[in-house]
């Protein structure tokens, strides 16, 4: 049986879990960033809504924009949540600070987008292909996920690391 003062030793004890969560939304707002500005905008490799409205004319482009526009807004609010519930850490001060957890944490998030948004957006829905305009567009979408997978097998890794080193358990 625990006693009183075990339960208050735990409940003030340094824990990482206020900044995994704050570093993995993070990473799933840098995922969504890096494939809006890297994928959507600078390659155009694809828009939200390319595969079911192929942007070949000023209407289609502009309810792609739109939807590219909702898109970036998702990220843009995840990203902040996640910087919020990092200054909160911060100035807590019992939540253990280290590099291996939050880049940890940062890369499961990425991985963790990539995963959903590709399954999802890929491959359930198939609202757009990694490379709309390839011979292979399956390839691409597969390799997509076998990155995020990689993304997230090197996160974990690392967290779990950063979570030994800091004696959590």
């Amino acid at each position: 049986m625990e006693t009183r003062n075990q339960y208050f030793e735990e409940a003030a004890a340094p824990r990482t879990g206020p900044l995994i969560a704050a570093a993995t939304l993070i990473g799933i707002g840098m995922g969504g960033f890096v494939d809006g500005i890297v994928l959507h905008q600078i390659l155009q490799w694809h828009q939200m809504l390319s595969a079911k409205l192929p942007p070949d004319t000023v209407i289609n482009k502009e309810v792609n924009m739109f939807w590219d526009g909702i898109f970036h807004a998702f990220t843009w609010l995840t990203t902040a949540l996640g910087v919020y519930l990092l200054w909160r850490v911060a100035y807590e001060r019992k939540s253990i600070l280290s590099n291996k957890v939050f880049g940890g944490s940062l890369l499961l998030g990425f991985g963790l987008f990539n995963i959903v948004e590709g399954i999802l957006d890929h491959h359930i829905l198939v609202l757009h292909n990694v490379r709309e305009i390839s011979s292979n567009p399956s390839a691409w979408n597969f390799g997509f996920l076998g990155i995020s997978v990689l993304l997230l097998l090197a996160g974990w890794r690392l967290l779990q690391q950063g979570r030994r080193e800091a004696g959590v358990k």
